[in-house]
């Protein structure tokens, strides 16, 4: 585990921008200690990687929240974009490194522009957002969430997770009965009335993502106890079978 100190001097990512990633729910801590400090897994070292990456694609905070719970989200894509951007980058230094070492060596003005050109990046990472903003579950989360204050944001998860907490209860019961099945409706209602409409599809998809391990289980986990992303992931298979 590491305190905001230590992920701050892994990362580069100052502690009050850490403190703030916690409030708006963007990064939140694996555990506080008896203390009150914030203590970060492997888990959320890799989700801060992924946060910093959408930063790199020049996303609002707001909008990388909504792209990391979506179901549509894909972690090799991003990355796979990432590395683009990165190139581009890297292209768009070397040529400026050429030309200042050229204005140096010829010691006379060069009236060339072109090595400032940062059009290709900026085209990507537009391109890199429209991915992205294209389905109506994000647009539609932005939208509801676009007054919401760190309070509101705490209220939504309290929410959630406390749905998750009575998954947790029933853990050790058959997840096809009708009371697991009612807690997977009742979370698709709750998602839908505070995030985005959730479809039987996108409630399937994000059972999946629920058990598929990381960031997402351990929280599950965290709020009804070991085992509890992997029963509610089955208790929605149950309720709206495969699609």
């Amino acid at each position: 585990m590491w305190t905001v100190h230590e992920l701050s001097e892994i990362s580069g990512v100052t502690a009050r921008a850490l403190r703030h990633y916690d409030a708006v729910g963007l990064l939140k801590p694996t555990a506080v200690s008896e203390a009150g400090y914030r203590l970060y897994d492997d888990t959320a070292l890799e989700r801060l990687q992924q946060i910093l990456l959408f930063r790199e694609l020049e996303f609002p905070l707001r909008e990388i929240k909504a792209i990391l719970e979506s179901p549509n989200f894909d972690r090799n894509r991003a990355l796979e974009q990432q590395i683009t951007l990165l190139e581009l980058k890297k292209e768009h230094l070397e040529n400026l490194i050429l030309l200042a070492k050229g204005i140096k060596m010829l010691g006379v003005k060069y009236m060339d522009f072109s090595a400032f050109d940062k059009s290709r990046i900026d085209q990507y990472a537009e391109e890199a957002k429209k991915l992205y903003s294209k389905t109506p579950e994000y647009q539609e989360f932005l939208e509801k969430s676009k007054d919401w204050t760190p309070e509101r944001d705490k209220a939504m998860e309290a929410g959630i997770m406390g749905i998750f907490a009575r998954f947790g209860e029933i853990k050790g019961t058959d997840p096809g009965s009708p009371e697991a099945i009612a807690l997977a409706r009742e979370l698709q209602g709750f998602i839908t009335e505070n995030f985005y409409t959730c479809s039987d599809k996108v409630l399937l998809g994000l059972g999946k993502m629920y058990s598929g391990g990381g960031d997402f289980t351990e929280s599950i986990d965290r709020a009804g106890g070991p085992g509890t992303a992997e029963f509610a992931a089955k208790a929605i298979e149950a309720a709206v079978g495969s699609i």
